[in-house]
């Protein structure tokens, strides 16, 4: 059985204006990389022109057919000549071809090349400002002027010649106007897009810097309670192991069930930062964020740690998901903190109140050793209670408790919703 063969794709025929556009683009590159190598090939090109109708056309409407051919051929060059600066200084070619614009209307030879200076009068009007115009105009309408003068009639009259000149100058200042405009308009979008693309990139960094300081925030809070946690058991066991396996036995089963859930959380927290193609049964299957609910799971978990906590709740808590996890986690490291600091013997306290409206005001306290307050660099806790407080408007003050008390004081409060 032969093979089926495909049928060729047929070329779809590209449409002329995306034909000009492209070879217009590569024409310009060659010029910005090139420039002076594209002046010299039009200036050629002019010059060419020139010198072909100095060869005898210059004739068929000249005022003075007897005008010597050198001054003709003279004439020519320095019309034409000129354009090779008509980029780089338009106003300096312009008025270089003045002198040879207002002898060729003198002598009557009336050469087609001094219409070249409408080229000039259009980079006049393209690069320079605007003012420059005025005595652009005024320099080219001057041959014509002293045609009509010296010749009269046979030069035709003033309202046909200087009106037709000033029309031609209009056309081509004008066309230059258009040009400008077009140009300037299309670098404000160039330079609109640059920005925009500039201000995305800086948004996609700040978000990027955003999350990984959620990220960290998280990490702190789960590994550092639960290593603080599982150290407490860690030295009760210890001391306990001489002289009460069953409470060493109790110490290690406390151990291994905190490892256990510091485990899940890090490893829910790194399936977070999987790439989101893992859809369907490979997908990571996400928990929810600690609520208040799980409050006595983490208060159980420091306690048998070592750290008695009494807690005290007025109100009836009804707060949306993010503040719930705000409260929590500061709970977490205030007590995570009392394991770290307060040493032994210490207690702890947590005041809770719920107001209206999702105000909350929380004060853990503890009755360790307390002490100076920690600076700006002293770990992620502080700092990261501090940040999820920002987000809720909410103030955070941490501290060693006013004498004669001793030991720690973390007081959080959060104002009532705005409304949307």
């Amino acid at each position: 059985m032969e093979p089926v063969k495909s049928a060729p794709e047929e070329r779809v025929a590209e449409p002329l204006t995306e034909y000009v556009h492209r070879v217009n683009r590569r024409v310009r590159a060659f010029d910005r990389r090139r420039p002076l190598v594209w002046d010299l090939h039009l200036t050629g090109l002019w010059v060419l022109a020139a010198m072909i109708d100095a060869s005898g056309g210059w004739r068929n409407v000249a005022h003075d057919p007897g005008v010597p051919t050198g001054l003709v051929i003279a004439l020519s060059l320095a019309l034409s000549v000129p354009l090779l600066w008509r980029r780089s200084h338009p106003q300096a070619a312009l008025l270089a071809t003045l002198p040879a614009a207002l002898l060729n209307a003198w002598s009557g030879a009336a050469l087609q090349a001094a219409l070249l200076q409408l080229l000039l009068v259009h980079h006049i009007a393209l690069r320079l400002p605007l003012r420059n115009l005025w005595w652009a105009v005024a320099l080219a309408v001057a041959p014509t002027c002293v045609a009509v003068a010296r010749y009269g009639d046979s030069a035709g009259s003033w309202n046909q010649q200087v009106g037709s000149q000033l029309l031609s100058i209009c056309v081509a200042a004008l066309i230059g106007i258009t040009v400008r405009t077009r140009r300037d308009h299309t670098e404000a979008l160039e330079d609109r897009a640059r920005r925009l693309e500039t201000e995305r990139d800086q948004q996609i960094r700040l978000a990027a810097a955003a999350e990984r300081a959620r990220i960290a925030r998280e990490m702190h809070d789960i590994i550092g309670h639960n290593l603080s946690v599982v150290t407490g058991l860690a030295d009760g066991g210890r001391y306990a192991a001489a002289k009460s396996p069953e409470r060493a036995a109790q110490a290690l089963d406390a151990i291994a069930t905190t490892s256990r859930q510091a485990l899940g959380e890090l490893r829910r927290l790194l399936d977070v930062l999987r790439d989101e193609e893992q859809d369907g049964p490979r997908a990571a299957e996400l928990a929810p964020q600690p609520a208040l609910t799980d409050l006595d799971q983490l208060l159980d978990g420091v306690r048998r740690a070592g750290l008695p906590v009494r807690t005290t709740v007025k109100g009836h808590p009804a707060l949306p998901e993010g503040r719930q996890l705000t409260v929590y986690r500061v709970i977490q490291e205030a007590l995570t903190n009392t394991l770290k600091h307060a040493g032994p013997d210490a207690t702890a306290h947590i005041d809770l109140s719920y107001g209206t409206g999702g105000a909350v005001a929380l004060t853990v306290t503890d009755t360790g050793h307390g002490g100076p307050a920690p600076g700006p660099t002293d770990g992620r806790g502080l700092p990261g209670m501090r940040e999820r407080t920002s987000l809720y408007g909410g103030t955070l003050e941490a501290g060693p408790r006013p004498g004669p008390e001793r030991g720690w004081r973390v007081h959080l409060h959060l104002p009532e919703e705005s409304p949307q």
